[in-house]
C-alpha cells in the first residue's frame, strides 16, 4: 500500500504558525500528518534550518507548503531535499536563481500592505494594526484579523535581500495558487512566478492570507499536490 505523504507548512513574514490553524484542523480531519512548525524570521539561513529540522522529525516524503516569505524558505533548499516530493506556494515568493524579494519590486512603490512597516533599532519590521487589517488581512473578519495581528511575529528585514541560490522548484513539481485581491505581493508577480515554474496554479479572489479566508481552496490544493506526488518516494527510499 502506498503511504501518503506528511504535510509541511510554513508561515510567512508577519505571521507565525497559528495562521494555518484551519488548514492544519482540516488536513487532520482528512487522516493527514501535518506540521506547521514556528520559523524564526531572523535570517534566511536560520528558516531553512528550522526546515530542514522539521523535515527530519517528519521523515519520509514530504509535500511542503508556504505562504509569502515561506516561499522563499522552502524554495531556498535547491537541490539538497531528498524527501520532498513537492512544494505548494500559496500566495508566495518562488524567486530564481540571483534574484531577491527586493530586487522583483524593481523601483515600483511598495504594496499597500507593506507601504508602513515599523522597522526597530534591531533591524526587525512588523505591520501597524490598520495595514494589517485593512490590506494585508482584508478578507477576514476584523476582530480576528486584530487578533491575527497582535500575534504577528517581527521578520529581520535582512531576509527581503538575500539573494536566491539555485531553486527547487527547478528539481521538485510545484503548484500555485494565486490570491487576486492580494494586496501585499501583487497578483501579477504571483502569476509570474507560477508560470516559469511550471506550476499547476490556481486563482482565488482572496486578499494575501487566503489560508486564513478561503481554507477549502488551500486544502485542495494541497490534496492535488499529494494525489500527483503519492508513490514518488517511499519511507524506505527517504534518507534515514
Amino acid at each position: 500500500m502506498t503511504e501518503l505523504p506528511t504535510i509541511l507548512l510554513i508561515h510567512g513574514a508577519f505571521a507565525d504558525g497559528s495562521s494555518w490553524s484551519t488548514v492544519v484542523a482540516d488536513l487532520q480531519a482528512k487522516g493527514y500528518t501535518v506540521t506547521a512548525p514556528q520559523f524564526p524570521l531572523t535570517s534566511l539561513a536560520d528558516d531553512v534550518a528550522r526546515l530542514r529540522q522539521a523535515l527530519a522529525w517528519q521523515g519520509g516524503p514530504t509535500v511542503v507548503v508556504g505562504h509569502s516569505y515561506g516561499g522563499q524558505v522552502m524554495t531556498a533548499l535547491g537541490d539538497d531535499a531528498a524527501n520532498v516530493v513537492g512544494l505548494v506556494y500559496i500566495a508566495a515568493f518562488g524567486l530564481d536563481e540571483g534574484e531577491s524579494i527586493t530586487g522583483i519590486g524593481g523601483d515600483a512603490p511598495p504594496t499597500p500592505a507593506l507601504a508602513n512597516i515599523v522597522i526597530d533599532e534591531h533591524g526587525f519590521g512588523r505591520l501597524p494594526q490598520d495595514d494589517f487589517v485593512g490590506h494585508f488581512a482584508a478578507d477576514v473578519d476584523p476582530v480576528q484579523a486584530k487578533v491575527m495581528h497582535a500575534t504577528q511575529q517581527p521578520v529581520a528585514m535582512t531576509v527581503f535581500g538575500d539573494v536566491m541560490g539555485t531553486p527547487a522548484w527547478r528539481s521538485r513539481p510545484s503548484w500555485y495558487l494565486v490570491a487576486t485581491n492580494d494586496e501585499a505581493i501583487a497578483p501579477d508577480d504571483e502569476r509570474m512566478f507560477a508560470r516559469r515554474m511550471g506550476a499547476e496554479t490556481v486563482e482565488v479572489a482572496s486578499s494575501h492570507v487566503v489560508m486564513v479566508s478561503h481554507p477549502d481552496a488551500v486544502v485542495d490544493l494541497i490534496e492535488a499536490a499529494v494525489r500527483a506526488t503519492t508513490g514518488t518516494l517511499t519511507r524506505e527510499q527517504a534518507p534515514a
